[in-house]
């Protein structure tokens, strides 16, 4: 099966697919495009957050990281959109946990992590009280106001996902000391060796991004 994925930031997302391939049927085949294909880095520095715009945080194809306003890529993403519907794929993956507004139009289902996450962590959370480890310090607003309507408690904890290990160290020592019961890693920058990491720190339970999305796009294809 064919299947797509769009990322906020530049593609091929070499960082995810390791973590979630493996999830996928053996016959899948992964097309990926980008918000950010194509520019440099002096333009998407020019993206940088306005007041009162959606603050998001992406991987660049050097490695890097970059963090810009939404309002800068949601045309970006429906040509993305548009790309890959023309390669035929049965379904597209949005490579990214933020949340958008409702204004893509495509012709296959569009699968969203913040979705999927926001509905997975208001069921497993038996106190209603979470961590969500998000990547930047100006997202921890962010958080409050998408979380807050799930849940009845949320402590954000920022650590940037394409930074230091130790950067993800001390966000989980910072998430053992709440009374928080789950703990949600809110990027798919995020890897399962960081998961690992902020589990073992914990001893709670973690959702993380990347493998949420993969796992239900997974149980999408199983059709046999």
């Amino acid at each position: 099966m064919k299947i797509g994925a769009v990322t906020i930031g530049q593609s091929p997302r070499v960082d995810v697919t390791p973590d979630i391939l493996p999830i996928f049927p053996e016959d899948t085949e992964l097309i990926q495009a980008g918000a950010l294909d194509s520019l440099t880095r002096e333009q998407i520095m020019q993206m940088k957050p306005e007041e009162g715009d959606y603050v998001l945080v992406s991987r660049l194809n050097d490695g890097t990281f970059a963090k810009f306003g939404e309002s800068f890529i949601l045309k970006r993403l429906q040509e993305c959109v548009k790309r890959l519907e023309e390669q035929e794929v049965s379904l597209i993956m949005v490579f990214c946990a933020g949340t958008f507004p409702d204004i893509f139009r495509a012709k296959v289902p569009v699968i969203y992590p913040a979705k999927l996450l926001n509905g997975l962590a208001a069921a497993l959370s038996r106190t209603s009280n979470i961590v969500v480890i998000t990547p930047d310090e100006e997202q921890v607003k962010q958080a409050y106001d998408q979380w807050g309507a799930i849940v009845k408690k949320v402590t954000p904890i920022p650590a940037n996902p394409y930074g230091d290990k130790e950067e993800i160290q001390r966000a989980a020592e910072k998430a053992k000391e709440t009374d928080a019961d789950l703990i949600v890693m809110d990027c798919i920058g995020y890897s399962r060796e960081a998961k690992r990491l902020v589990a073992s720190v914990t001893q709670r339970p973690v959702l993380l991004c990347r493998t949420v999305l993969a796992r239900t796009v997974s149980e999408l294809m199983d059709i046999a």
